[in-house]
């Protein structure tokens, strides 16, 4: 309760509505927040989500790169994050001056810059194309055969998609520490513990961790797959936020966190920066807001487009 004595979710929902606003949570939000939420999913679906929307505002309740592609796609709507520290070691394993640098350094290979959308405006604005983890493979598969095929920012991700493509690339040297965690040794723990649950690992885990899993796939896909499998129980190798809304939404199964060598599931510390109070503060004061330069917003959108062109 405020001093007011209203409770702090009516309080934001109030606020939202004042605001004409849209919650957005990404799947590894805390369960407060996302049971607030309009929208919860992987970040491309919820800015695009968003742009269906008739809000004023979005507040994104996710981290720093997720709110800027709300901005790049919604560039006349208002965007908040309510904790400006909620930032991300991948996204930050790839800052847009030195991918600069880079590309001018080796002009003469022609790179044809695949971006995974967990990166930076500034790092779009410098690719050829996006894509997500859901979506690498297609679009890799229509990357022009007369380029060098340069992705960035995450190894696992990248060398993920080459196996599967059969495409060869160079891959820069980035990776989210959270899905790093996991090893070949805490799966194959857990694993002995759950013998009859599948594995279900994100590509952005190391490759010994994805050889152990039965289905390596994107958030989004890890619900269908849970859904349609005859399994009663499924570890999930992922952030752990993602277990609340596979809960939520299969209540029927039991959702088992992949563990990590030193702890029992993974905990994003930039997605856990985000609280209601912050959310209730930000839709308040309409501040952090994100924003833009518009010549990097308008040449970081075009890359996106071309993604989701391909994937139609």
């Amino acid at each position: 309760m405020n001093a007011s004595g209203v409770d702090l979710v009516d309080e934001i929902l109030q606020l939202k509505k004042a605001r004409n606003a849209v919650i957005l949570a990404h799947n590894y939000q805390v369960k407060e927040i996302q049971d607030v939420a309009d929208f919860v999913g992987d970040s491309l679906g919820l800015s695009i989500q968003a742009a269906t929307t008739q809000a004023d505002v979005i507040a994104f309740c996710g981290v720093h790169f997720m709110s800027e592609t709300a901005k790049i796609l919604n560039p006349s709507k208002t965007v908040i994050l309510p904790d400006l520290e909620a930032g991300c070691s991948l996204s930050d394993s790839c800052p847009a001056e030195v991918l600069e640098s880079y590309l001018q350094r080796h002009a003469d290979k022609n790179y044809y810059v695949i971006a995974y959308i967990n990166c930076s405006a500034g790092v779009k604005a410098l690719s050829d194309v996006i894509c997500t983890s859901g979506n690498a493979v297609r679009i890799v598969q229509q990357a022009p055969a007369d380029r060098n095929l340069l992705f960035v920012p995450d190894e696992n991700l990248g060398q993920w998609v080459i196996e599967q493509t059969g495409r060869p690339m160079e891959l820069w040297k980035g990776g989210c520490y959270v899905h790093l965690e996991f090893t070949r040794q805490s799966i194959e723990r857990i694993r002995k513990e759950h013998p009859d649950a599948p594995v279900v690992a994100h590509p952005e885990c190391a490759r010994a961790v994805r050889l152990l899993a039965d289905e390596v796939c994107s958030t989004e896909r890890m619900i269908g797959y849970c859904r349609t499998h005859p399994a009663k129980a499924f570890i999930i190798v992922t952030e752990s936020g993602m277990l609340h809304r596979l809960r939520r939404e299969l209540p029927d199964r039991t959702f088992i966190a992949g563990p990590t060598e030193n702890c029992a599931c993974a905990d994003c510390r930039f997605m856990k920066c985000n609280t209601l109070e912050k959310l209730r503060d930000a839709l308040a004061t309409l501040q952090p807001e994100i924003l833009l330069p518009e010549a990097v917003r308008a040449r970081a959108e075009l890359p996106i487009r071309r993604m989701l062109e391909q994937s139609a």
